[in-house]
């Protein structure tokens, strides 16, 4: 392994730091590395050619009265593979927030546990505002730019997907929505080169949807109105249509009026999918079905009449707090898997009738699903969804879900070891929906080491066929995305991994 440091920045965290979630597996990293040539156990497909890229959630300053692990600054790391070997590169977004936090040595927003007026900082970003855009949730590749997104609303960050160099933000050619910002979790239709987003915040009409055509020109901007401030957080899509929510979990408009941002779940109100034309001057359609929260979707496609969404159903979205476990275990019951008893979902609108009919298609607690992107907004049969600690916010294996039969493979990290969302990686001229591999990224606390594993998404419970060695122990994170070589600029030309670097 040719290895060097890069960048390290200063933490202002306490050395006796006690927060689950900056600590143990969650304990962030102040090094950047650059990696090449790295150790592999077992063997790497010849036929897996692209980057895996992994954000993560990586605080630098204590919070300034109560820390949420959505509230860290945006780490992405990256994993490349071309010719059977790999490289390895992490970076924190270089945010306006992070910058302005490094130049004071300390937090100046609140984060999402926090009173935005606890601020110090009168300015900010998020859909509620006062907030640090710490655009450290989600990462996608579109145009062959890697962005990255925030929770609650903020800008795009782009940056090189190969050095993750930050390259600036998203403007579109000045159409960026800067006053609402975009949500975490933006699409990309790899039919069509387009990026579908969404956003959301406290001023009607409340949301917008946009889409992003493969030349980075804003497309299409329409207003989504609500009855009221609302926290969606993902979105699907199909050929011709958006498919967004109005969950009923959301602020407390009473609390909200005194400057408190507490989520609760209202039972008594049903679910609303809203369905937006992708193109043309359609307004949104919306469908009621049972109230829930769904944090995560998979994948929707239309079938006749229909369209058809998977998604998360959580069975209880607003745990109560049954006075088991230590404090932050309570604080963050919302956290757990099996606290919010997530499993995956069916959705049918109709949209002839206007009729939604629902199903339940496994009683197995998982989250975090991904699919095969070339399949986005098409007929998919496969998610791959993660298994969670009983308890915390904390990945202990991966599941294949056949959507068409119900059966499922598991694979069980090893206690201590805990896994991130995977991606899926089409194996270079696959022809099948699972004809590829499924990457992740692990934080091993027996061995104090992380790795990349790399499976067969057709035989995952076989474990992985190759298991590489990263320089140091990564921090627990979230979301990640997966991009083939050939949508990235000078990748095939490129006689090695480290000359597509520029190395």
């Amino acid at each position: 392994m040719d290895v060097e440091v890069v960048g390290r920045v200063l933490s202002t965290l306490p050395e006796d730091d006690d927060h689950p979630y900056r600590t143990g597996p969650w304990r962030p990293q102040t090094t950047e590395w650059r990696a090449d040539d790295l150790e592999v156990i077992g063997e790497i497909p010849p036929d897996l050619d692209g980057v895996y890229l992994r954000n993560t959630e990586n605080p630098v300053h204590p919070a300034l009265e109560r820390y949420h692990p959505f509230d860290g600054d945006g780490m992405v790391h990256v994993v490349g593979f071309r010719d059977g070997r790999a490289f390895y590169r992490n970076r924190f977004v270089r945010t306006d927030g992070f910058l302005a936090e490094g130049e004071a040595g300390k937090a100046l927003w609140a984060g999402i546990a926090e009173r935005p007026a606890r601020s110090i900082r009168e300015d900010g970003w998020g859909a509620r505002g006062r907030m640090k855009d710490a655009s450290s949730t989600d990462v996608v590749v579109h145009a062959g730019v890697a962005l990255t997104s925030f929770y609650q609303c903020g800008d795009l960050y782009r940056l090189d997907p190969l050095t993750l160099e930050t390259l600036g933000k998203a403007d579109w050619g000045g159409a960026f929505p800067y006053a609402c910002g975009v949500s975490a979790h933006t699409k990309v239709d790899e039919h069509t080169g387009e990026l579908l987003f969404f956003n959301y915040g406290t001023a009607e009409p409340y949301m917008h949807f946009g889409v992003v055509d493969s030349g980075n020109r804003l497309s299409r901007y329409v207003e989504v109105p609500l009855p009221g401030p609302r926290l969606p957080h993902d979105m699907a899509f199909t050929e011709n249509y958006a498919i967004l929510n109005d969950c009923p979990l959301f602020w407390e408009p009473e609390l909200m009026a005194k400057g408190l941002y507490a989520a609760r779940f209202h039972p008594e109100l049903p679910t609303r999918l809203g369905v937006v034309p992708r193109r043309g001057d359609g307004e949104v359609r919306w469908f009621e079905a049972a109230p829930t929260y769904v944090l995560h979707w998979v994948n929707a496609y239309e079938e006749g009449d229909e369209i058809v969404l998977d998604g998360f159903f959580q069975g209880d979205p607003d745990p109560k707090d049954t006075g088991d476990g230590g404090y932050y275990q309570r604080m963050f019951r919302f956290l757990a898997l099996d606290r919010m008893q997530t499993r995956l979902h069916r959705w049918r609108l109709n949209l002839v009738t206007g009729q939604c009919k629902e199903e339940r298609i496994t009683d197995s607690i998982t989250e975090f699903g991904v699919m095969n992107n070339a399949y986005g907004g098409r007929r998919h049969r496969y998610a791959y969804a993660a298994s969670g600690v009983e308890g915390w916010f904390l990945f202990d294996g991966l599941v294949r879900h056949d959507m068409l039969t119900g059966a499922e493979e598991r694979f069980s990290l090893p206690a201590g070891v805990y896994g991130s969302e995977p991606a899926m990686a089409p194996r270079v001229g696959s022809a099948a929906e699972d004809d590829g591999y499924l990457v992740t990224l692990t934080t091993d606390m027996n061995e104090d080491r992380s790795e990349c594993l790399i499976f067969d998404a057709s035989r995952v419970a076989d474990g992985p066929v190759a298991r590489i060695r990263l320089p140091e122990r990564i921090s627990s994170g979230t979301h990640a995305t997966w991009a083939a070589g050939d949508s990235i600029p000078g990748w095939r030309e490129a006689e090695s991994p480290e000359s597509a670097l520029g190395l």
